[in-house]
């Protein structure tokens, strides 16, 4: 119950960051598992986030070893040899911004999944 209603207050400010990042009214979709809720950002979203000051915000509160990241196999980051990702979070996004049909989702995990990660964004195009 309590990473339910902690996850509707995570996922609400998301929500109005995105909005506030964008200009404009949201149309993320929601994503809900058991063990985490995100938001699916369109293109445009993507871009927006990427080019605002979230990622930034986010990093200065959220340790970078607390953030994972799903990265498209021909992506240009480097992933070391244990597949450790080597990126701030806005590298993560604008890699996906930066192609035309790409968009990003982002999970707020709960509290001891994940292998203790407290946030994942996961790239997708083409």
């Amino acid at each position: 119950m309590r990473f339910a209603v902690t996850s509707a207050t995570i996922f609400a400010a998301l929500a109005a960051a995105v909005t506030f990042d964008t200009g404009t009214a949201a149309a993320a979709d929601p994503v809900i598992q058991p063990d985490r809720v995100g938001l699916h950002l369109d293109h445009a979203e993507t871009v927006a986030l990427g080019d605002g000051p979230l990622p930034a915000l986010v990093s200065m509160v959220v340790p970078l070893n607390r953030i994972g990241a799903g990265l498209k196999n021909d992506t240009e980051i480097h992933r070391d040899e244990n597949g450790g990702v080597h990126a701030s979070l806005r590298q993560v996004i604008m890699e996906a911004a930066d192609h035309p049909d790409g968009t990003v989702i982002l999970y707020v995990n709960a509290p001891g999944a994940r292998d203790g990660r407290a946030l994942d964004v996961y790239q997708n195009w083409g």
